[in-house]
């Protein structure tokens, strides 16, 4: 089997060639971690997953080896200790920034669990590899690539001419021009980046040798990589807008410090929502936990995500999770008591060309289509049915949504299949009978309309009544029907 993945440093969709088939090594550039995760930080985690499920797959569980770092240094967790702290909070300011970022990590860990996001191999904190870093930036300076002035420590662009600017395909006056440069006296050109600045005595910080300071963002995730996968590694990614400068400047530094760096770049487009950039100023700006708290499963969220390519920009809508928990509820219905098997072949070989989440998706649904068609039922078993080809089929679409962290145990809950309707159906049917006899309809529109007020898609035919949770399920108006 190959893995098909599109390679930004290269522009083109290359065969994806392991340097270690029993070491495969990825790096994602995780949260800055001061508030909430929003809507659009949620959709590298869901894509990035997909692709660690699928190396697994592939590999071995226990050949992959995925990092995600926090990045627990930054001026707006400090402004947050200080407010604190101003507030009458106890402790010292690197105390409440450590409790901070500890109350915040465990924010997106419970935000991204719902969202059935598998935990990385290794989650390090930038504060943990400070000496790392140092030890990183006293390499550049020795190597000429990097330079000490006023209490900063800052890369030397000039010194990497034919390599900056390759992954973003900018050139550096096009940079100058499009990017908010920091300009300063103690820079020797105006599109040097900070590896080290120095720190005043209310702000956390660390003795270098260029003085108290902190490290600057890009060194962290170079330092942390470096350390956790190794000189050169597999696969890196994150969002497009971290191509620049994040990465284009993480691929300098470490390139000129003689590391081979990631071999693979991978970048998933931007979130809109209702057809608009996400904006707090346009009230369509949304966290995650928003949307869990207004009701909508982590499982629907994912749902949409991967119903669009990586690459493409995707569009979040109310119309979309509805149509969403509407076709995740009648699939778990439809599996409900299913033992899954092994993902099918199709699925594995669209998520293999460059992460096709939207192919495997539309094939999850025809193949739903075919189960549903096949038993004339959303709510069948394998045992009162006896067709092993349908249970056969039925098991393979169960492993194969799971593979896309879809229909797993876990994100389970949400479409209330705990709520037993068989005594309700069996209900309306005698009604429907009694009605039938007494040309009375009183008793039977009136429970019908409860059910219906209650969610559930009521339907009758000479077979039999048929009740399945709508979209817009409660099961709590069912109390006293």
């Amino acid at each position: 089997m190959t893995i098909q993945l599109t390679n930004t440093a290269t522009r083109k969709k290359e065969p994806f060639v392991p340097l270690d088939p029993e070491n495969v090594r990825m790096y994602v550039c995780g949260p800055t971690v001061y508030d909430r995760a929003h809507l659009g930080n949620a959709r590298p985690v869901i894509v990035f997953d997909v692709l660690y499920r699928l190396l697994r797959h592939v590999y071995g569980a226990d050949h992959v080896t995925y990092v995600r770092n926090f990045t627990d240094v930054d001026d707006r967790i400090n402004e947050t200790a200080q407010k604190r702290r101003a507030a009458g909070a106890d402790g010292t300011l690197e105390a409440l920034i450590r409790e901070r970022s500890d109350e915040t990590i465990s924010w997106y860990h419970a935000d991204m669990d719902a969202l059935g996001a598998l935990r990385p191999d290794h989650e390090p904190r930038a504060t943990q590899y400070v000496d790392q870093m140092i030890a990183f930036i006293e390499d550049l300076i020795a190597k000429g690539h990097a330079y000490a002035a006023e209490g900063h420590a800052l890369f030397a662009v000039d010194s990497w001419p034919e390599g900056y600017g390759k992954l973003s395909g900018r050139s550096v006056d096009d940079m100058i021009a499009g990017a908010r440069v920091e300009v300063a006296p103690y820079k020797r050109n105006p599109m040097d980046f900070v590896l080290w600045k120095p720190s005043t005595d209310d702000l956390p910080g660390w003795d270098s040798p260029w003085g108290r300071g902190r490290p600057g963002w890009h060194i962290e995730c170079s330092a942390m990589a470096h350390e956790l996968l190794g000189e050169t590694f597999d696969i890196h990614g994150g969002g497009n807008d971290l191509m620049f400068p994040h990465h284009e400047n993480e691929i300098a530094q470490s390139k000129c410090a003689g590391h081979g760096f990631a071999r693979y770049w991978l970048h998933n487009e931007m979130l809109q929502v209702e057809g608009k950039k996400m904006s707090k100023s346009l009230g369509n700006f949304f966290t995650v936990r928003d949307l869990l708290d207004q009701g909508v499963p982590g499982e629907v969220i994912r749902f949409v995500f991967l119903s669009t390519h990586y690459r493409k920009p995707m569009d979040w809508t109310a119309e979309k999770a509805e149509q969403a928990k509407k076709t995740l509820r009648r699939w778990r219905q439809l599996v409900k008591d299913v033992e899954p098997s092994s993902p099918a072949k199709d699925v594995v070989d669209f998520l293999s060309d460059d992460l096709n989440s939207a192919g495997s998706i539309n094939f999850l649904r025809n193949i739903g289509q075919v189960l549903f068609q096949k038993s004339g039922s959303w709510t069948p078993s394998c045992e009162t049915l006896g067709d092993p080809e349908w249970c056969k089929l039925a098991r393979e679409f169960k492993a194969s949504a799971q593979m896309m962290g879809l229909l797993t145990d876990n994100l389970g809950g949400w479409d209330s299949l705990s709520v037993d309707l068989a005594p309700y159906a069996e209900r309306l049917a005698s009604l429907r009978e009694m009605a039938m006899q007494t040309k009375n309809f009183v008793a039977l529109d009136a429970m019908k309309t409860a059910l219906t007020e209650a969610g559930v898609e009521v339907r009758m035919s000479k077979t039999g009544v048929e009740l399945v949770p709508g979209s817009g399920f409660d099961p709590s108006k069912l109390e006293g029907v």
